[in-house]
């Protein structure tokens, strides 16, 4: 297998860029070159609306936080205030659990049993007042039943009046609390849904940079993970160039280079060294021959933080990194 095999031979650029790594071998520096990249993000819809409003054109530059996209669903506003409501009902039953029986509410569960005992102890006197009576037939079996029946409500009503009091003095019982405050979670719980999608119907910008894309237009619909902006970090740019093995143990991650373009040789951009590939690339699987192990190249990822906007993506620079003093 030999080079000029055009399923193995390496690109155009990394033979050039092995060639000037090697020629740069015994000077102080190694050079290479790479194209300008930019990160860049897309502003996605998380939750299903109407373009109501977008407010930057390709192209603006943005600052992070900054409104990008409105988005509005119809019925929103009006399910939130029905949980608003919900929310309000559902504290002041929890509170009204919390807080149990009023003094007033006893005292009237009181009176009433007191009313109620007085008509029990009445009826009663009846029965006896009626019972010889009855027996000696001075008094009907009918006003004698009557009598009893009488009686008979008087007591079951006053034992109900009895319970209900000793109900309020215990209060409200533990469980019927929790309830009540697990309702209130609920609805606070749907509340906090609501408004969560209210501010995701809000696209703000992440990161600071420029529009590249608009892809939303006002009275779209945009389905979740639909994607309205893209914005490039213009003041975060990368470049990845390609080192030889000869020079690879002296690139390490951390380290300072600079870049500069063709057309302003004298006007250095400073970054850093990010990442260094643990794998060689454009190479053949199998390396025997000295010829095909001297074509490995490992990729290195360099960052700049431009301010001036010099760097544009697509551009082609030279990479340069001093060589570490032994």
């Amino acid at each position: 297998m030999t080079l000029s095999d055009p399923q193995t031979r390496p690109p155009l650029l990394a033979f050039l860029l092995v060639a000037a790594a090697c020629g740069a071998a015994s000077s102080d520096t190694i050079e290479a070159t790479g194209t300008v990249e930019f990160t860049e993000t897309a502003i996605a819809a998380t939750s299903l609306g109407r373009v109501e409003r977008v407010l930057v054109e390709e192209g603006d530059r943005v600052r992070a936080g900054d409104t990008l996209v409105v988005l509005v669903q119809p019925t929103l506003a009006a399910t939130r205030a029905q949980l608003v409501a919900h929310v309000a009902s559902a504290r002041a039953v929890l509170a009204d659990a919390v807080r149990g029986p009023r003094q007033a509410e006893i005292a009237a569960a009181e009176a009433n049993l007191a009313a109620l005992s007085a008509e029990a102890a009445r009826t009663a006197s009846d029965v006896t007042r009626l019972t010889p009576l009855a027996e000696r037939d001075f008094a009907s079996a009918q006003q004698f039943e009557a009598a009893r029946a009488a009686a008979s409500i008087a007591a079951a009503r006053r034992d109900a009046a009895a319970a209900q009091l000793d109900l309020l003095r215990e209060g409200t019982r533990p469980e019927q609390v929790a309830a009540r405050r697990a309702d209130f979670t609920a609805a606070e719980a749907a509340l906090a849904v609501a408004d969560a999608t209210a501010r995701d119907l809000v696209l703000l910008a992440p990161v600071s940079g420029r529009v590249i894309t608009r892809r939303a237009e006002p009275g779209e619909v945009l389905p979740v993970g639909a994607t309205a902006l893209v914005l490039a970090e213009t003041g975060r740019q990368w470049v990845r160039i390609y080192v030889g093995q000869s020079v690879l143990p002296l690139v390490r991650p951390g380290a300072t280079l600079t870049a500069t373009l063709d057309a302003f040789p004298d006007r250095p951009i400073s970054g850093v060294v990010r990442e260094v590939s643990s794998e060689a690339e454009y190479t053949p699987r199998v390396a025997l021959t000295e010829k095909e192990r001297a074509d490995l190249l490992f990729g290195v990822r360099a960052e700049f933080r431009d301010t001036t906007e010099m760097l544009k993506a697509g551009l082609p620079v030279t990479v340069r990194l001093a060589r570490p003093i032994p």
